[in-house]
């Protein structure tokens, strides 16, 4: 006769019900906690004093210590609140501090955000400020503390006065009023796209219709910027110019960044693949080269494009940028091309293909991250780039953005802050939009070139 073994199982874990108290101590707290904000804040702008140009706060470091430590308490009560939900959902113990480490660690991104996001908001909000007060000595007439601080801008006067001084006498024929028309029609295919992916993924017509509408807005924004002139231009002051600047600034970043990519893959490619009698101390002067400023050299370049007689010439400053581009993009697609497999090049060597037919039916079409990432960083750094474009142009009609922008902070009371701020924001767009289409190659080529021997 068998005998049956009844397998006595561990008793089920029941957590501990927390009784009427401890369910309303972390309200108290946080009730005791929000009066002793409310009290702070209250208390903190009751000491606020006028001091000439600016307002003080008697004590205001203390003020300061309490607000932080207020805030490090609020974030303990939130993780002691979220220690309480998951003990009851996962009925078991967790840690509070790990939650408390993860909550804080948030907090503090967050405030890196907002630290870095508010001179943006500033900039924005004082672009529609016709009056120009960016930095005017007086402070703003208002009840708010934050704005009469200027902590937060005035909203008392809003106008598109300083955007209509950039496109002021501006003329464009049909034929780019149909391209900018392209180019609106293909960033909302992008965004469409982009949307819909970040809803619940894109099917591949979706990225394939993306793909070709980046395409087309590429083909535009080039025709438009190859073959606007300054002649379309009519108005008499600088900022009427402007628009005509950022033209300049987007022919010299893009032929700047073509001429880097071929210069640099051809390099990088010599270096990489073929052993040659310098090849060891060309890498050492290209990271001797690196390891100096670019306006260390301006006296030269200065001296070379007056005796070339390219001085104030488009072909001069490109000449001075790609100069200074080939040793760090050569490094970079040096490094990509080492992660290639060999085998590849070799069966096409074998096949009768040349050593240049393997580069570029082989080599290129494997390229495309690292040659995004290659063009989109020097675009960025030229299109950015002020010292140089300073000294190399001198006439309004040859300008760059950052040599139009600084024309509007010259002089100690004449600076036009509502002007330069409009001005920014509209230089920044092509930029934030650039970026923001090739992000995915941009972040994949960084990554791809980061192979190094």
């Amino acid at each position: 006769m068998s005998q049956v073994h009844k397998s006595h199982s561990a008793p089920e874990y029941r957590p501990k019900q927390p009784n009427l108290l401890q369910r309303a101590l972390p309200w108290l707290i946080a009730m005791a906690l929000v009066a002793f904000l409310v009290w702070f804040f209250g208390n903190l702008i009751s000491r606020v004093q006028p001091g000439g140009l600016i307002l003080r706060v008697e004590n205001g470091w203390i003020y300061l210590l309490l607000g932080i430590a207020g805030v490090v308490v609020l974030i303990a009560l939130t993780s002691l609140l979220t220690q309480l939900v998951l003990r009851a959902r996962r009925g078991r113990a967790v840690n509070f501090w790990p939650i408390f480490g993860n909550q804080l660690t948030h907090v503090t991104l967050w405030a890196v955000i907002v630290a870095a996001v508010y001179p943006i908001f500033y900039v924005i909000a004082a672009s529609f400020d016709p009056r120009s007060s960016l930095f005017s000595l007086a402070r703003p007439q208002s009840d708010n503390i934050l704005i009469s601080s200027k902590v937060l801008p005035s909203f008392e006067v809003v106008s598109w006065a300083n955007y209509a001084k950039l496109f002021e006498g501006i003329t464009l024929p049909m034929w780019q009023l149909l391209l900018l028309g392209v180019i609106a029609v293909s960033l909302l295919v992008i965004g469409v796209s982009a949307l819909i992916h970040r809803l619940g993924g894109t099917p591949q017509e979706g990225r394939g219709a993306a793909n070709w509408a980046m395409r087309i807005m590429l083909v535009a924004i080039g025709l438009i910027v190859v073959f606007m002139g300054p002649a379309q231009f009519t108005g008499d002051s600088n900022e009427a110019k402007f628009l005509l600047n950022v033209r300049n600034t987007f022919l010299v970043s893009g032929l700047t960044g073509l001429i880097a990519i071929l210069l640099s893959t051809t390099a990088g490619y010599a270096i990489a693949r073929l052993r040659f009698p310098g090849r060891h101390q060309t890498l050492l002067f290209f990271i001797f080269v690196q390891m100096f400023p670019g306006f260390l050299a301006l006296v030269a370049i200065f001296y070379l494009l007056v005796s070339l007689g390219l001085l104030n010439t488009f072909t001069g400053l490109i000449l001075a940028y790609s100069a200074g581009a080939i040793a760090f993009n050569t490094w970079i697609y040096k490094g990509y091309v080492e992660s290639l497999p060999l085998s590849l090049e070799e069966a096409a060597l074998v096949d009768g293909a040349t050593r240049w037919q393997a580069f570029t039916r082989v080599v290129l079409p494997l390229s495309g991250p690292i040659l995004a990432f290659m063009f989109l960083n020097q675009f960025i750094g030229t299109y950015a780039e002020f010292i140089v474009s300073s000294i190399v142009l001198t006439g309004v009609d040859t300008w760059t953005v950052g040599v139009a922008l600084r024309n509007f902070t010259t002089g100690q009371f004449s600076t036009q802050w509502g002007t330069f701020a409009a001005a920014s924001v509209v230089g920044a767009i092509p930029i934030v939009l650039l970026f923001y289409g090739f992000q995915q190659y941009f972040v994949g080529g960084a990554a791809a070139g980061g192979v190094k021997e």
